[in-house]
């Protein structure tokens, strides 16, 4: 397997969107996105992600020229039009926009709209937490792979949230989670290492649990029947919960800033119409709400006692969310990040057909 040094992971993304005719600093920032998102061991939200693109870009979906602008905005609000193109870029200036009104007015809510796939959630909550401040993230899908609870087809996507709030002298506390089992990608992951998945994640138009690697990507990415299941897993372990967190993840960045919902977008959608994928960016100061001193002081003893929880396994510490990332990064900066055998293949034929050099490099 090929352990990729970082700058090439980024300049083979960057090199593949220019070719298709993204403008320079929108294939840069989306490779930087798609590049931070592989050293945090986010593989399925990475450079893994070019096989889709490319799929959309073909059919003529994708717009890669599409400039994100300003389309409302009011005093702690905004609403920002993506354009047609790829996520990154427009979720990036929404975070930066909610950032800034967040620090005026102590909240900055700005949605999203035309958008499509925009990477890891957790990368624009870091944002916020990096500027000090507090960060939500949602965004609708593209997909329709989740099944509800009793329902023998899927109904929602994947519908991520992510959550980041600044800790002093340590990592900032991050959540990013699908509210399915497991993001979609995840599956394909798993596919393209050749590795069968936990019972559990993806079920039959029955209900019946699928594990073999090929077989679910077919429910999940081909099928009509079946799909992944809600977070939770089944109705006895409270599988109805997440679904209903996705369903309030589609009313936040899909109803109420204007994004679609693919279950209705698919029965009428043309050939080449776009996704119309909806964002939501929150980001909170902190010093509105009390006296900043007094708000590190509890993050800090909040995650203080986490960690001093004790383990159940002396050689495993406790974890807390964004640890495993905050861990990957370290460990991939230095030596690399991998790219299965299988990736690799598919790489190189999507830079051949774009084009485009192949650059990835042994780190």
């Amino acid at each position: 397997m090929l352990h990729a040094t970082v700058d090439s992971v980024r300049a083979q993304i960057a090199a593949i969107l220019a070719a298709w005719g993204a403008p320079p600093h929108l294939a840069e920032t989306t490779a930087e996105v798609m590049a931070e998102t592989d050293l945090m061991g986010v593989d399925s939200h990475g450079i893994s992600m070019l096989t889709m693109y490319e799929e959309i870009h073909r059919a003529g979906v994708l717009r890669l020229a599409g400039e994100p602008f300003l389309r409302r905005d009011y005093a702690a609000t905004a609403l920002v039009d993506g354009a047609d193109g790829l996520g990154h870029p427009a979720a990036m200036m929404a975070m930066k926009l909610a950032i800034e009104k967040a620090r005026a007015f102590g909240i900055g809510a700005v949605g999203v709209v035309n958008s499509h796939h925009f990477g890891a959630a957790g990368c624009y909550a870091r944002m916020a937490a990096a500027a000090g401040l507090m960060g939500l993230v949602t965004s609708t899908a593209r997909g329709v792979i989740l099944v509800p609870t009793r329902a023998a087809e899927p109904v929602l996507g994947t519908n991520p949230i992510a959550f980041a709030a600044p800790v002093p002298g340590a990592p900032p506390m991050v959540l990013d989670m699908a509210t399915t089992t497991v993001a979609a990608n995840k599956v394909k992951a798993y596919h393209l290492r050749e590795k069968d998945l936990p019972p559990g994640w993806v079920v039959d138009g029955a209900g019946r649990p699928v594990t073999a690697h090929a077989e679910a990507m077919e429910f999940v990415f081909r099928r009509r029947e079946g799909g992944i299941t809600p977070l939770g897993g089944g109705e006895e372990t409270g599988g109805h919960k997440g679904y209903g967190l996705a369903l309030m993840v589609q009313m936040l960045a899909g109803a109420l800033v204007g994004g679609s919902f693919s279950a209705l977008r698919a029965r009428t959608a043309r050939p080449g119409q776009p996704h119309n994928i909806g964002h939501l960016m929150i980001a909170l100061d902190p010093r509105a709400f009390r006296d900043l001193a007094d708000y590190e002081a509890d993050a800090a003893a909040t995650l203080a006692l986490l960690r001093e929880t004790p383990p159940a396994d002396p050689a495993l510490p406790v974890l807390a969310p964004g640890d495993p990332e905050e861990a990957a990064r370290a460990e991939r900066l230095s030596g690399g990040i991998p790219i299965p055998e299988a990736l690799e293949r598919e790489l190189r034929e999507i830079a051949a057909r774009a084009g485009a050099p192949f650059l990835l490099r042994a780190a």
